[in-house]
């Protein structure tokens, strides 16, 4: 008999947990589907109680306003939020055209419709009629961004949040049966953030309007858990449990807390349950526990377990009257010297700066699918961080980078410079306060966010005490990240971590006088003179910033709410220009320099000892601020073509090999050195490592070989693995040869071009017939038009408007020319055809490597825009794409009898220590006393003559009666 009232009791508990569990999960009701909307563009539905009305028109939602097809056409009153620094599309005539009907921008994506100012949405809920009494609050997950809320026609509230969702309390409003929710979004520019905040500017995510993500009532007991926050004590293998309840005004409540935690891989069970008294005689209280994680399995980059917190209120009835789940990881973040780590191991940063551009959407996207994407491309490119820049991602993203181990780094949605600052006493700091805190009650628990900062390069006089005191306010409420003040700046003492531009290969407004424009090519630098000045781990501010020309294929991509008419614009100028055939060469050769370029600023952050780590902008595209085409990959996250996963990890992983080499430019008397280390950022020590490297020849073939041997790698950079040596003389030709290293037993590899020029050459003993001069004489015009080949060696004496004004360099743009006001250099990188016989004794490949950097640098383009558009130049420089210009290093043409080849590189000076420049020259000269020195096109001195300045302007001889 007891035994069948035992089994009576367990059924009846089972039953009444499950009612209870459904009850809980049947107290939300959706939002989505069809709104009705009225667009307010002239602000006049507050005074005119828009609330009481119906509207015409419907949209929708989730959604924004463009995703519906709701707003204005775009034109050139459209009031853009975000600053455009090149006025040149408003006022050249090169534009004109692209200002008049269904305009087109260059200086970023247009969206198929734009809205600013309140739009209102209005829809009918039917309200259970068990809902009475209870707790009801309206969720609006991301907002763009002020919303106010009327429930039968009463307003419930404001909120102004860029960060969290908009949660409205609506118990008092709604009642059971048929209501009325309106909601008026105002998607203006609130308050002085900074124009160009990626929270809010239309350079990337666009100046939307409308509700996404989860849009929901929910109901739960008057009396329930409001916020959840777990520390984890790996010292204590426990988590400390902060809960924030809630209960009506004037009640006392008295029942307990339930937690139970769970790890949420193998399909490990669940903890055990632990149990709490709790007492509540306010309206708001707390309540602390701390719950045992025995033997916690650790979150990191490697191994990203995760655990959630169940926490239930229950009435001493045993009624759950509230429960919550919360995500968490047994991970802490800290500092030792120099360096970041976690869980007391070593982390070296290998990130990338998100800048919130969605070209499908114009907003977030608030699912796991597309931050997957993201995440998991990141990944395979090396990375192991991601930075978001004045911007804070919804739920997703933080859920996703906690199951593939990401590094989180958010900011505050500000860029409080360009006409806004911080650390004026006003609603700016108020802003910065609000949001950061909503930002760490709503994401706090996730153990991927793991540092944090106000926001990105602040402007204000009195912004170091200001946010001196907001990295100390922080570091004491919440210390699961780390913070600092600021991206870019400033470095304060309070700051954990520093994040700084100085270590970097290329300067804003440095131009051409950058290390790797400057300089002779080598991989011996770093910043450990840099870092050494650092009270807290250096992070190198936004590395990179290369160029590379438009992908015009990504075009039939843009299939939602913007359209890329600046790629448009880009298009038809290189057509005009005669040129659009050549789009993808230019492409493919603009990339793989760009390529080299990261690959140069990454090893540099890698070879610096004790440095803390690297933010790339970018891996993939900023659409924005004059068009900034900086990835490997396009804004879609998805790759151009040029480089792969595979390549980008030789250079940019946990474990990579690295070589210090004095120079990549050698003449074969000399002996080629180079001294290898390693950075190894793994899950674990290495021991009894073998390091194979070869050298190979351009076909592959491997001239010399060697190993060495590692007993021990730390988890730390800068660690020597030994020196290389090889004689050169037995390299009797000029070729380009590739230094490959390789551990052993594994797919870890890395790689580095070098060239070997013979020692001694006398080019101009390559002269034969061939007249050399840097002017064109009566006489040599003379000789030219009767037959004979003149090399015509220009340099320094092109004109202003004729190529002169092109600044040149051996790096790709830096961010883009438009943005920058035309910084130098102007050029992404060389084209030219590696099989033509003028390179048949000057090792090469289509795009530009290393032996160019000593050319380029001491060259002048030619413009080759009056000359026939069918004529290309052996060598060409890729011109900027808002200019589109067809630039030439040599070309040639055949004048009267004659032949010409006319090469702006200075090939005269200080030969003996320029070996490119003089194999270069060599070369051309064997090509044109050779049979195929057959120039197709016809030239006249008259189309020459303008190209240069006066004092060696071609002199036409005139002609004798």
């Amino acid at each position: 008999m007891q035994k069948k009232w035992l089994s009576i009791f367990i059924f009846a508990l089972l039953i009444g947990f499950l009612l209870a569990n459904r009850a809980l999960a049947q107290n939300k009701l959706s939002l989505a589907g069809e709104w009705q909307l009225r667009l307010d563009p002239d602000d006049l539905g507050l005074r005119q109680h828009w609330w009481q009305m119906d509207y015409a028109d419907r949209v929708t939602l989730p959604g924004s306003l463009a995703e519906n097809g709701k707003g204005n056409d775009v034109t050139l009153q459209t009031p853009w939020t975000g600053d455009i620094f090149d006025s040149t599309y408003f006022v050249s005539d090169r534009y004109q055209k692209y200002r008049q009907g269904a305009i087109k921008i260059p200086f970023w994506l247009k969206p198929v419709k734009y809205y600013t100012g309140p739009a209102w949405y209005k829809r009918q809920i039917d309200v259970p009629a068990d809902w009475a009494k209870k707790q009801i609050t309206l969720n609006l997950e991301r907002c763009h961004w002020e919303t106010t809320v009327y429930v039968n026609g009463q307003l419930c509230g404001t909120r102004n949040s860029l960060v969290a969702p908009h949660q409205f309390d609506l118990s008092k409003a709604l009642r059971p049966g048929r209501n009325t929710i309106v909601v008026r979004v105002d998607n203006r520019y609130k308050m002085h953030i900074g124009p160009n905040s990626h929270s809010v500017a239309d350079h990337t995510q666009t100046n939307w309007n409308g509700l996404v993500g989860d849009l929901s009532l929910i109901a739960e007991s008057p009396t329930y858990l409001e916020n959840i926050q777990v520390y984890p004590k790996l010292a204590t293998q426990a988590v400390d449990v902060m809960v924030a309840l809630r209960q009506p005004r004037g009640q006392t409540f008295q029942g307990k807390l339930v937690f139970q935690a769970k790890p949420l891989q193998n399909n490990a069970a669940a903890l055990p349950s632990q149990e709490q008294p709790v007492r509540l005689a306010t309206e708001e209280s707390s309540a602390t526990a701390t719950y045992a994680i025995p033997n916690p399995q650790l979150w990191d980059e490697f191994t990203p377990n995760r655990y959630q917190l169940r926490v239930q209120l229950v009435s001493d009835q045993g009624q759950v009257l509230s429960e919550k789940t919360v995500p968490f990881g047994m991970r802490e973040m800290g500092v030792s010297g120099s360096r970041l780590t976690i869980n007391g191991r070593p982390v070296f940063l290998r990130g990338d700066v998100d800048c919130a551009a969605f070209p499908l959407t114009g907003y977030p996207p608030t699912t796991e699918p597309y931050w997957e994407k993201i995440m998991k491309t990141a990944k395979a490119y090396g990375l192991n961080h991601l930075r978001f820049h004045s911007w804070c991602p919804p739920e997703a993203a933080f859920d996703v980078a906690d199951r593939l181990g990401l590094y989180l780094y958010v900011e505050s949605p500000l860029w409080a410079n360009q006409s806004s600052a911080v650390g004026t006493g006003g609603v700016i700091d108020d802003f910065i306060y609000r949001e950061s805190e909503r930002i760490l009650a709503t994401y706090g628990n996730h153990p991927s966010f793991c540092m944090m900062s106000y926001g990105n390069e602040p402007g204000g006089a009195f912004q170091s005490d200001f946010l001196g005191r907001w990295v100390e306010h922080f570091k004491q409420k919440d210390g699961r990240r780390l913070y600092t003040s600021g991206a870019g700046w400033p470095m304060l003492p309070e700051n954990q971590f520093h994040i700084h531009s100085d270590a970097r290969i290329q300067q804003w407004g440095q131009g051409v006088k950058s290390i790797i424009n400057a300089k002779p090519p080598q991989t011996g630098y770093d910043w450990r003179e840099i870092i050494q000045k650092a009270s807290a781990p250096y992070i190198s501010h936004e590395i990179g910033q290369w160029c590379v020309y438009p992908n015009f294929k990504e075009m039939a991509k843009y299939t939602g709410v913007v359209k890329p008419t600046n790629f448009e614009i880009f298009k038809e100028t290189l057509e005009e220009a005669g040129m659009g055939d050549q789009a993808e060469a230019f492409l493919h050769s603009s990339g793989r320099l760009q390529t080299l370029c990261y690959k140069a600023d990454i090893e540099a952050a890698l070879r610096t000892p004790g440095f803390a780590g690297f933010q790339l902008l970018g891996l993939h595209d900023f659409p924005g601020q004059g068009t900034a085409l900086v990835g490997a990959l396009d804004v879609f996250w998805e790759s151009k073509g040029y480089t792969t996963p595979e390549e980008y990890r030789t250079f940019c992983n946990n474990t990579v090999l690295l070589a210090r080499l004095d120079k990549l430019i050698f003449e074969n008397n000399e002996t080629f050195k180079a001294d290898l280390e390693m950075a190894h950022f793994g899950p674990r020590e290495l021991t009894n490592q073998t390091v194979v490297w070869q050298v190979l020849d351009a076909a592959g073939k491997v001239k010399r070989s060697g190993t060495l041997q590692k007993d021990r790698v730390g988890i730390d950079n800068g660690q020597t693995v030994g020196a290389i040596q090889v004689p050169l003389a037995g390299f009797k030709k000029p070729e380009m040869l590739t230094l490959k290293v390789a551990l052993k037993g594994t797919d870890i590899t890395n790689a580095w071009n070098f060239w070997v020029y013979p020692a001694g050459v006398n080019p101009d003993a390559a002269k034969g017939k061939v007249i050399m001069t840097q002017s064109l004489t009566p006489d040599v015009v003379n000789q030219l038009q009767n037959g004979a080949n003149v090399l015509l060696l220009p340099y320094g004496h092109v004109r202003k408007g004729k190529g002169a004004e092109v600044e040149i360099g051996f790096s790709s743009v830096f961010w883009n020319t438009s943005w920058t006001k035309g910084q130098a250099p102007h050029t992404l990188g060389l084209l030219c055809d590696p099989a033509h016989p003028l390179f048949a004794t000057f090792p090469t490949e289509a795009s530009s490597n290393y032996q160019w950097q000593d050319l380029v640098s001491h060259s002048q383009t030619i413009l080759l825009t009056d000359f026939p558009k069918t004529l290309r130049p052996l060598i060409q420089p890729i011109d900027t794409w808002f200019e589109n210009r067809r630039l030439s290093l040599a070309f040639e043409g055949r004048v009267g009898k004659g032949n010409l080849l006319v090469c702006s590189i200075d090939l005269d000076n200080d030969l003996a220590h320029r070996p490119g420049a003089r194999q270069l020259k060599q070369s051309i000269l064997n090509y044109m006393n050779s049979s195929r020195f057959k120039p197709s096109h016809k030239l006249s001195v008259e189309q020459i003559k303008p190209l240069f300045q006066q004092e060696t302007s071609l002199v036409i001889p005139t002609k004798k009666d």
